[in-house]
């Protein structure tokens, strides 16, 4: 199949060259999302109070929770719809994009209605203060009708990337990020409306990426582009993208989950550990983003080849993905221990915070590479359709094994540099578990199991 509108063919031409450029779009696409809410965090705190910062946070963890979630039902599109795009089938195209259009378009509607009338229940059972309830409660029912906006934007943009096209969702998600910082001026700062404000902000910066990247879809080839009077909900095609998306949803809230439980022992550790571990987190955004770019560039790739029946290709694919990221991982990482003061430096100016994030980074850090193991063996694995494993092999380790690692440290030596050792153990188990899955072939779609038996003695790694 030919390539589409800006879109790359993956299932043709060199390997390693195709996932780089499919994955940089991707980093820059993650980064800019990451400075959403730098950027918000900021006006809030110059312009605003602490209540106002209070009550943007309060609810911090709620937002990432559907935010991943909802990132996971557009993997299940995007892989979907690359299988298509693979075989060549446009008809299957169509159908997948317009029950795309249905499903987030339904979703969105009862998510908006959900978080208007709900919003200050949730607060309340999330232990927010009376005191900033009232201001939480304003911010996050505009940010309900925003995930509106976030739903429709990952959809439109899974189906672009599952074409191959990951130039223009980074290039939509920047026209955002340009909106976001506008919106922030003018409503926080010109018009004074405080933590509204910041909603309004947010909400329309997320609106302008949506509709941007929504276009893309009317401009695709005539046989499948998007067409109002064609969208609809087909049962058995919902099954087909919850079945990928579900998994992958539920699999993003556990990681998040994973390290709400280091953060509460963190929070047991002092002011400073505290410190630290916030700037550790961001900090570590700037190695982990570009990992996960090579992870949804490994899924794209081995949904279109599996699509198109090229299997020697698609685990090439996965090869050349884990080679190419474990270089680029350790190169940010090595560069992020050297400069570690630097670094640490951008969020903090008290030394001890400072030293207390450097010794951290230097016991996680080196071993990020590790994750890049398993972030791409799972994503090869759900890019060919295969998405519960990734979640089950998630959930026990992640939540498991690194509850019962993170008990044993606390018992004999309580401090914020070994608990941060549990993520290399536990990505060290993950990467295993997933490899071993991997490399036993059930990733394979059945009626190409025969194919793989034919390969003599094939490493799959």
């Amino acid at each position: 199949m030919k390539t589409s509108k800006k879109g790359i063919d993956l299932t043709e031409g060199p390997i390693a060259k195709q996932i780089i450029l499919f994955a940089v779009p991707l980093f820059l696409s993650s980064l800019i999302q990451q400075l959403y809410n730098t950027v918000d965090l900021i006006f809030v705190g110059q312009c605003l109070d602490t209540d106002a910062t209070a009550a943007v946070g309060a609810s911090s963890m709620l937002i990432t929770l559907m935010i991943g979630f909802f990132n996971g039902l557009s993997i299940g599109i995007g892989i979907i719809m690359a299988k298509a795009f693979g075989s060549g089938n446009k008809k299957r195209m169509q159908e997948v994009i317009h029950n795309a259009a249905g499903l987030s378009v339904a979703g969105a509607f009862i998510l908006m209605v959900i978080g208007w009338i709900f919003s200050p229940a949730i607060l309340k059972l999330m232990n927010t203060p009376e005191r900033i309830l009232e201001l939480g409660a304003v911010y996050l029912r505009y940010y309900f009708i925003c995930m509106g906006s976030v739903i429709c934007f990952n959809s439109a943009a899974g189906i672009l990337r599952a074409l191959g096209n990951s130039r223009s969702p980074m290039i939509c998600q920047f026209i955002g990020g340009v909106a976001n910082v506008i919106g922030d001026f003018f409503f926080i700062y010109v018009f004074g409306m405080g933590v509204k404000g910041v909603a309004l902000a947010t909400l329309f910066s997320q609106t302008c990426a949506c509709i941007v990247t929504v276009w893309h879809l009317f401009r695709l080839d005539a046989e499948y582009r998007l067409q109002v009077k064609q969208i609809c909900i087909k049962k058995e095609l919902t099954k087909e993208i919850l079945a990928v998306g579900l998994p992958s949803g539920i699999q993003s809230m556990i990681i998040t989950f994973s390290n709400m439980i280091i953060q509460s022992q963190i929070n047991t550790l002092g002011v400073e550990s505290i410190a630290a571990f916030t700037a550790y987190y961001r900090v570590e955004t700037l190695i982990y983003n570009p990992i996960v770019a090579f992870g949804q560039a490994a899924s794209t790739f081995v949904g279109q080849n599996t699509g198109a029946r090229k299997l020697q290709r698609t685990k090439e694919g996965t090869k050349a993905t884990i080679k190419t990221g474990v270089l680029i991982t350790l190169v940010i990482s090595f560069t992020v221990i050297w400069f570690s003061d630097f670094f640490f430096g951008m969020f903090t100016k008290d030394p001890q915070v400072i030293a207390i994030g450097s010794k951290m980074a230097r016991v996680s850090y080196p071993f990020y590479f590790i994750y890049v193991f398993l972030e791409v063996f799972a994503a090869s694995t759900r890019g060919a359709g295969k998405a519960v494993p990734p979640m089950v092999i998630t959930i026990v380790n992640m939540c498991i094994v690194r509850t019962l690692l993170l008990v044993i440290i606390m018992h004999f030596s309580p401090c914020a540099q070994h608990l941060v050792a549990v993520y290399p153990m536990t990505w060290a188990v993950t990467a295993f578990c997933q490899y071993f899955y991997y490399r036993i072939g059930q990733w394979v779609p059945e009626d190409m199991r025969n194919q793989m038996k034919k390969e003599v003695q094939s490493d799959l790694l």
